[in-house]
């Protein structure tokens, strides 16, 4: 019997839980620990072989038992905690997987897990996680089939709602985690496109979009993300003339997101003054002009230059920014009390499907001619426990931890999925599991890199 011990019950845990729980060949026995019994024992529902329970990383007794007692850990903790978790698994000798990205303090461990035989994969979820997987399995592709010389690479990826729950004007719904939305975008973008390298502070990245097309899904417009220069080494893109790695939502949205980015509302580094007596229509007036006669609609689309019959403003009334609504907050931030609105009205309904959209455009040269190789990715979710989102980071959790329990990974140390060891197994599984991946060749545009 293999004993797997799942830290943090959140959003992406059912989808891990059903694929191990369900898997034959392997007796496992699953204890899902969470600082909420609760939850805990909601994720544990339906499977006779999973246990919830309380569960306080902080607590050094209780993290060393249960570590000490299973044959394997998966940490979907807050990514602070990872490293204690970490920490604990090499004193027992235990195999650790987490989604989250590779700290500097993770890092630092590689040689003391190799030396004690112990893998410590990271960033094995959506993104980070099948980003790298898909990537390198096209990057491997194009290098050792094809023979190509790579000088370009777009990456980007989706939280999206699927089509048949898009019933809103900004065409999104949360799926993951809304404070990670509301600050998306705060540090400066960094990238490098033909051969020059490109830096685009918070106030403009909401303004420089790329086209992205996905074959039976439509449009999308990718914004950049934080720094994509990081990724040359690790893909081997060194010497690469774009790399670009950005995300994805429909067409529209970034428009009226970049007011609420112009206007100050995604600030989190203050408390606003006087909040409890507050309407959302006092909030919003908070960051306007002050004019003894003109209306909050018309001071806005004044300062902001934006249509008061178009498009933005439609999004921004339906969000309800305007409305002498009470806020009903004692204390908070701008991008607190903006994400206390959205949460209300992006909320994922029971019925809802959410779908994750990510593609890859690599051009490359064989024989002096260009050519651009895509591969795209498409999950729709089930429903609102079942989402796109748990089963592209849960899946990819799954499917290595059986590798691991079935001595198939031979790696070892502080790794992250991008060699073929890890990613053929876990992209051949997903597809299995109904993750649609589909590939394409063109010729090289240069009117659209």
């Amino acid at each position: 019997m293999k004993n797997v011990l799942i830290l943090g019950a959140g959003r992406t845990v059912p989808s891990l839980i059903d694929y191990l729980a369900r898997l034959s060949g392997l007796d496992i026995q699953i204890r899902v620990g969470d600082i909420s019994e609760q939850l805990a024992n909601q994720r544990a529902l339906g499977y006779d072989n999973v246990t919830g329970f309380s569960f306080d990383v902080t607590d050094q007794s209780q993290r060393e038992q249960e570590v000490l007692n299973a044959d394997l850990v998966i940490s979907l903790l807050p990514v602070k905690f990872h490293i204690e978790v970490a920490k604990t698994c090499l004193q027992y000798g235990k195999q650790m997987l987490t989604a989250s990205y590779i700290t500097p303090e993770m890092a630092k461990l590689d040689t003391e897990a190799k030396d004690k035989g112990i893998l410590l994969l990271n960033e094995c979820g959506l993104d980070p996680g099948l980003d790298h997987m898909t990537a390198m399995a096209a990057l491997d592709y194009i290098r050792l089939k094809k023979g190509g010389e790579v000088f370009s690479f777009n990456s980007y990826t989706g939280g999206l709602i699927a089509p048949e729950s898009d019933n809103n004007p900004w065409h999104y719904k949360f799926t993951w985690n809304p404070r990670n939305v509301v600050l998306a975008g705060t540090e400066t973008a960094r990238f490098i496109r033909n051969g020059k390298y490109k830096y685009i502070p918070y106030h403009c990245v909401f303004t420089r979009l790329d086209q992205v097309q996905v074959a039976g899904y439509g449009n999308f417009e990718g914004y950049p993300n934080r720094d994509s220069l990081k990724y040359r080494e690790l893909y081997g893109l060194e010497n690469v003339e774009t790399m670009i790695r950005g995300t994805l939502r429909r067409p529209g949205f970034c428009d009226a997101w970049n007011v609420l980015v112009q206007l100050g509302l995604t600030d989190d580094s203050y408390q606003l003054e006087d909040l409890p007596q507050m309407t959302y229509r006092d909030f919003i007036n908070t960051f306007l002009y002050y004019h003894p006669t003109k209306l909050v609609e018309d001071k806005l689309c004044e300062y902001l230059n934006i249509d008061p019959n178009g498009q933005v403003m439609k999004q921004l009334t339906w969000l309800g920014i305007f409305e002498r609504r009470p806020i009903n907050l004692a204390q908070a931030s701008p991008a607190v009390v903006l994400q206390h609105l959205l949460e209300q009205k992006w909320k994922l309904e029971p019925d809802d499907k959410d779908m994750i959209v990510m593609q890859h455009q690599v051009g490359y040269r064989v024989n002096g001619k260009r050519h651009k190789h895509i591969t795209s990715l498409v999950v729709v979710g089930d429903d609102h426990h079942q989402t796109a989102m748990s089963k592209t980071v849960g899946w990819p959790l799954a499917v290595a931890a059986k590798l691991v329990l079935s001595g198939s990974l031979k790696q070892k140390g502080v790794c992250v999925p991008v060699t073929a060891e890890f990613y053929k197994p876990i992209i051949q599984e997903l597809t299995r599991l109904g993750v649609k991946i589909t590939r394409e060749e063109t010729q090289f545009d240069d009117s659209n890199p």
